[in-house]
């Protein structure tokens, strides 16, 4: 752990000299998209001598505030960092007691070939999350991307299509039956206007792929919590209208399904409103469904103001979003998508610096961190004091 303070800076394109890093030379010098990524990463944390609190062993960890209010804060984990990196393990196993794997439960990451499953990745968070006592969220059994190529190019008759997806949710969900007991069952079925995404599921089953996936999924794990997860319709939306209306239609078909997932990939100059996502949880609430705040970051990169600034900025709506969840009692998790700039899949797909997570590049703690562990602190003392107003 980091346990002395630490001097760095945020720049952008400037270092504290002077010099002008030329960006451009740097993308064409480097063939490879994830070391470019990382190394812009590198060059955003440049040491200025500008202090930075310091995440000291005496300060309560994010899990235990969380476990206070009763409700998980956890992370997506990256198993190669989780396997390579040790001050990627001590942050995550001290900070998180629920954690989501990237990419190794995935469709294509578990059966690659056609009946031949793999499992070692997804195994090996597991147990990383038993030993240290953390929820795992499965993530996620059925979506329109990151499938194998032997199902992407290839005609499959409806009856084998649904075949072959009974069969892929009962062996995973069957295989991680105890161990892992929250699924994202149904991943992204929803366009921002409202329709149903088209995909090989919808195309090649019909719409009722939603229900046989969460039907199936209880019936490989009938003690599971089923979740429908999405990006986008965090707030009050033409979409979150559509989620609402989707998830309702299935509590009334009898669907097995027991929360949604509210993704919150946001940016600075893009992020819903608190109070509209406030209202949006409560009439989820309301069907009886858990909401869950599942894949948050902010991308600061589009925002021109000072860096600090940025930075300050992106801890206000960590602060917000964090708030929101602590008001709604079906609000049980608040998740980010990962928690180190180091491992933030942002750079490398938009090309450009940024710092969308909690712990910067070298795991150390940024104000959108304190922020967290501001609200979780002020929350449990106000707490407190109101039980203490009405023994």
């Amino acid at each position: 752990m980091i346990d002395s303070p630490v001097h760095i800076c945020y720049l952008t394109h400037e270092n504290k000299s002077g010099d002008i890093f030329n960006l451009e030379s740097m993308r064409e010098a480097l063939h490879h998209r994830i070391i470019y990524s990382f190394l812009l990463l590198v060059l955003l944390f440049t040491s200025c001598g500008q202090a930075v609190p310091a995440l000291s062993p005496s300060l309560p960890s994010l899990r235990s505030l969380a476990q206070a209010h009763g409700i998980y804060i956890g992370t997506t984990v990256n198993v190669d960092a989780l396997q390579e990196e040790g001050q990627y393990r001590d942050i995550l196993a001290r900070e998180f007691n629920m954690v989501t794997p990237e990419v190794s439960m995935k469709f294509d990451a578990t059966e690659a070939e056609r009946g031949h499953y793999t499992f070692a990745e997804g195994d090996t968070l597991v147990a990383f999350a038993k030993a240290h006592n953390m929820q795992v969220r499965g993530h996620n059994l059925v979506w329109y991307t990151a499938l194998p190529s032997w199902l992407t190019t290839r005609h499959f008759f409806r009856d084998e299509l649904m075949a072959i997806l009974h069969e892929h949710i009962l062996t995973e969900v069957s295989h991680y039956r105890g161990q892992v007991n929250i699924w994202d069952v149904v991943n992204e079925a929803i366009n921002d206007d409202g329709t149903l995404r088209d995909s090989i599921w919808s195309r090649g089953i019909g719409p009722d792929y939603l229900d046989l996936a969460f039907r199936w999924a209880h019936e490989a794990n009938p003690q599971a919590q089923l979740f429908y997860n999405d990006y986008g319709g965090e707030g009050m939306s033409q979409k979150s209208n559509a989620i609402y209306n989707l998830v309702k239609g299935m509590i009334q078909r009898g669907v097995p399904i027991n929360g949604v997932g509210l993704e919150m990939h946001v940016s600075l100059g893009v992020y819903p409103p608190p109070e509209d996502v406030l209202a949006n949880m409560k009439r989820l609430a309301a069907l009886g469904l858990e909401v869950q705040i599942t894949e948050m970051d902010v991308k600061i990169q589009s925002d021109s103001r000072p860096i600090q600034v940025r930075l300050d900025a992106e801890a206000q709506i960590y602060r917000d979003m964090l708030s929101a969840c602590l008001s709604v009692k079906h609000c049980t998790a608040f998740v980010m998508w990962g928690f180190t700039d180091r491992h933030s899949w942002i750079p490398g797909a938009t090309g450009h610096l940024d710092a969308p997570l909690i712990f910067d590049v070298s795991y150390h703690p940024k104000p959108a961190f304190f922020a967290l562990m501001d609200v979780l602190n002020k929350e449990l003392i106000q707490k407190k004091e109101r039980a203490s107003d009405h023994p």
